[in-house]
């Protein structure tokens, strides 16, 4: 873990990486699913209040979320990227980290959050790869972040 110009703290290959491999598990309390909107608002709040930590909720199944803020998940670190050198895979119950490619030592590891369209707004951006809109979309959503974005640029163009 060290700085990193996307958001202030990344997880960096401390060795080369191949293709395909496990990197690191994501980690943390299982959770009811239907609890997790009340642990995101407490964990919003508390970053508001301490300009510091997020959301650190993750997916694993219909039924639980994985809690990843606890200080032995450095999983949570790992930054959004929209060209992302790795991918996450749920494996017999299990969040992990995988390779997308080679990764080379002292490269950020970032995957792609896969956030929907909803309130895409709070959510920008700040990867830097050729592929950015400037907010944290899944890739299966980009094309209709990008009509949002067109149609919201014409629109304030003819207010001008």
């Amino acid at each position: 873990m060290s700085n990193s110009p996307k958001h202030g703290r990344g997880v960096y290959a401390a060795q080369a990486i191949p293709k395909g491999a496990r990197v690191i598990e994501y980690v943390g309390k299982r959770v009811p699913a239907k609890d997790s909107d009340a642990i995101a608002e407490k964990q919003m709040q508390r970053a508001g209040k301490s300009g510091t930590g997020h959301v650190y909720l993750f997916t694993l199944n219909k039924r639980y979320d994985i809690d990843g803020n606890v200080p032995w998940n450095k999983a949570r670190l790992i930054n959004h990227s929209c060209d992302p050198n790795c991918e996450v895979r749920i494996i017999h119950g299990h969040i992990w980290v995988i390779a997308k490619r080679a990764i080379l030592p002292d490269e950020e590891l970032t995957y792609d959050y896969g956030f929907n369209m909803d309130s895409w707004q709070d959510h920008v951006c700040r990867c830097g790869t050729r592929k950015c809109m400037g907010y944290i979309v899944s890739a299966s959503r980009r094309g209709a972040l990008a009509r949002v974005l067109k149609k919201s640029h014409v629109t304030k163009q003819n207010r001008a």
